[in-house]
């Protein structure tokens, strides 16, 4: 079926709406700002305190929670509304997003410009959609008991999730914008961008975790880890107890396991990614192929500096702009990645 232009802006329009909620999130938890607001409203918490008593109310919410009392007791009110403003906005947008999805859509569906085809692709987008919310406030309460963060494992969990939905709006985007009169010509492309796809998802899986246990202020060393390619606290039996991975900031070992496991991965898949590129770029393919893996080079590179950057200049905080940046670029990449999966089974004639 051809899709009319309002439905392809429509997409568009979603895909970069999502991009930035993503990308807000980072920006979100790297300011710990995440544990902010203290309750999850969807319909009241569309407006932020309007009032000096509303926002008094609501710094006296967070002074009840363990992030201000282990970590931010000297807090001023207004350093609580920079971090209140990062975590309204993540919230704000998620409510723009779904408003943006909903409305149009109905539209749609009146106007019969959609087939039973696209809406059964985009009912997939909705539903990801809405666990990913429900997770978000899962997430959110795991920081407002005993840990004075969220948990590093339900954020990445999170994540997942958000990149899953991505994922299947990519995946729609990509259906809608190529004809069908495309096949699949090679198993070799059309394995090896499904090996690569599933290699970068690992990856910011385990970025998430890094980032999470803010992990990169304890090794803000490159290429070595304060002095060691692999932490002696990884060799010792006796520090491989349940307590460790679960209570991971109180020692060493899932920081220094989680390091080792993100730096020496980025490697392979930095390896993988640009010897398929290569190989595609080797190939007689049309534009549609090559430009795309262009631009998978120049983002593993640039990657590459960036996850440097993020590691040192985290001695005592993460830095914001590197740290963002960072996964602004694993996103890119990301949907890179689905996209030679995408077009590797429907290659052109």
């Amino acid at each position: 079926m051809d899709y009319n232009k309002f439905i392809k802006y429509w997409l568009i329009a979603g895909c970069i709406l999502l991009f930035f909620q993503i990308f807000i999130g980072g920006i979100t938890r790297i300011t710990g700002s995440g544990l902010s607001i203290t309750k999850w409203e969807i319909v009241t918490g569309t407006l932020p305190p309007l009032s000096e008593a509303a926002w008094d109310e609501a710094f006296d919410l967070y002074k009840e929670t363990p992030q201000y009392d282990k970590i931010n007791r000297n807090m001023s009110l207004k350093k609580f509304k920079f971090i209140y403003f990062w975590e309204y906005f993540h919230r704000l947008w998620a409510r723009l997003m779904g408003l943006i999805f909903i409305f149009p859509l109905l539209f749609f569906v009146y106007k019969k410009w959609v087939d039973r085809d696209l809406l059964r692709r985009l009912s997939y987008v909705f539903f990801a959609a809405m666990l990913a919310a429900v997770f978000g406030w899962i997430m959110v309460a795991s920081g407002l008991v005993e840990r004075p963060w969220v948990n590093a494992y339900k954020l990445s969990l999170h994540l997942g999730i958000a990149l899953l939905t991505l994922s299947f709006l990519l995946w729609t985007t990509y259906h809608v914008f190529l004809k069908d009169d495309i096949k699949t010509e090679s198993d070799y492309f059309k394995k090896f961008s499904k090996f690569f796809f599933f290699a970068i998802s690992v990856q910011i899986f385990f970025g998430a975790i890094v980032s999470g246990m803010r992990a990169s202020i304890y090794y803000p060393t490159w290429p070595d880890m304060n002095g060691e390619f692999i932490p002696a606290v990884l060799f010792d039996a006796s520090n491989w107890t349940l307590n460790g991975i679960i209570n991971y900031d109180q020692d060493t070992l899932m920081p220094a396991l989680i390091h080792v496991l993100h730096r020496n991965w980025g490697y392979i898949v930095y390896a993988i990614g640009m010897y398929m590129a290569f190989k595609i770029l080797r190939y007689p393919f049309r534009r549609l192929y090559h430009i795309p893996n262009l631009l998978l080079i120049f983002f593993l590179n640039l990657q590459v500096l960036l996850g440097i950057l993020v590691l040192t200049n985290s001695t005592t905080t993460i830095p914001v702009f590197f740290g963002v940046m960072h996964q602004a670029i694993a996103i890119f990449i990301f949907s890179i990645a689905l996209f030679n999966v995408f077009i590797f089974k429907k290659v052109s004639k």
